[in-house]
């Protein structure tokens, strides 16, 4: 069988900018344009609440797949940093599964979509343990012959610190896939800073910010910022976060925390690939030429596509989809 390749994706001009990519990938102009078959996950969702332990819980939406065939398994979906289980991307890689056969949950990480009143503490990135519990609970309420995460930007590095964690804790999982995950933390918080053009930095503060209002609308009586700390910039304000909300000692460790550069990927078992490109403007493809994985892991490094984009023509589609789809495809065969 032969799977799409990252070197397939050869996108018209001026398709072929990496910023391009970038911004239509989560722009109104995009939704408007996507044909309907890429809203069909969202029709009749099971609205779900996950108990992730502690009394806390994380919210999501299951569809179960309507082909009149037997469910080829179940595909977690793992959205990005500020975004929800009805991100765009999260719903053309679902509605394609779904058609596919496969029952869809969509995940909303902490604090994100509608879910900043379900738990007190606040979302950072190092709470891996509620996410891999999540993922439990999910298996237990919805049996599946196989089960398929994937993950896109900060979900991509959630999925695959997942799979490492999953098997030595009892969750199944069969197979893990990440686009454009973020590799190396600290690195990318400085491209972010430095060398990405500033309306990156500009367009992910304007929604962190909103995010952390909504947090204090939800929980009056507690104070998670002062308000000359959301005034900061997006590396003050992480520190203030860590320092605040975490028990970390400092920002480097809390980026550390997260990290899964170098050779920390050896650790991942399950079979898995991750895909990114070489254009993408917010996470430097430098840390995936320095990653060492293991022969399970499928590292393809596409040379178009910018950041979670490959958007394929004018149309809006994405690569992604048929990548997605012929390797879960793959898992159970």
């Amino acid at each position: 069988m032969n799977l799409p390749m990252g070197s397939d994706f050869q996108p018209p001009w001026p398709l072929r900018s990496g910023h391009i990519q970038t911004m239509l990938s989560s722009s109104g102009i995009r939704r408007r344009l996507l044909p309907r078959r890429a809203h069909r996950v969202q029709e009749n969702a099971q609205e779900v609440l996950v108990d992730v332990g502690h009394g806390d819980r994380l919210s999501g939406r299951f569809t179960a797949q309507r082909t009149g065939r037997e469910s080829r398994g179940l595909a977690i979906l793992f959205h990005g940093w500020e975004g929800s289980v009805d991100s765009t991307y999260v719903l053309q890689t679902g509605s394609r599964l779904l058609e596919e056969g496969w029952d869809i949950f969509r995940l909303n990480f902490r604090d994100h979509g509608d879910s900043h009143g379900l738990n007190e503490a606040l979302f950072h990135s190092c709470r891996i343990d509620e996410v891999v519990a999540a993922m439990g609970e999910i298996a237990r309420m919805f049996p599946a012959r196989a089960i398929g995460v994937a993950g896109f930007s900060l979900g991509g590095n959630f999925a695959l610190r997942a799979g490492m964690l999953a098997p030595s804790l009892g969750v199944p999982v069969d197979y893990v896939l990440a686009v454009c995950p973020i590799v190396d933390p600290s690195e990318g918080l400085f491209s972010l800073e430095s060398e990405a053009p500033w309306f990156y930095q500009a367009y992910f503060m304007q929604k962190w910010r909103r995010s952390l209002r909504l947090k204090q609308q939800a929980f009056p009586h507690q104070t998670y910022f002062e308000l000359d700390e959301l005034r900061q910039n997006m590396r003050d304000l992480t520190r203030s976060l860590v320092l605040r909300h975490t028990d970390f000692g400092s920002l480097e460790a809390y980026l550390d925390g997260y990290s899964v550069a170098g050779d920390r990927l050896m650790d991942l078992h399950l079979p898995a690939t991750i895909l990114t490109s070489r254009d993408d403007p917010v996470i430097p493809v430098a840390a995936f030429d320095q990653l060492r994985v293991p022969p399970n892991v499928e590292l393809d490094i596409a040379t178009y596509g910018g950041h979670c984009g490959f958007i394929r023509d004018y149309g809006m589609t994405s690569f992604t989809d048929d990548y997605i789809a012929a390797r879960f495809d793959a898992i159970t065969r």
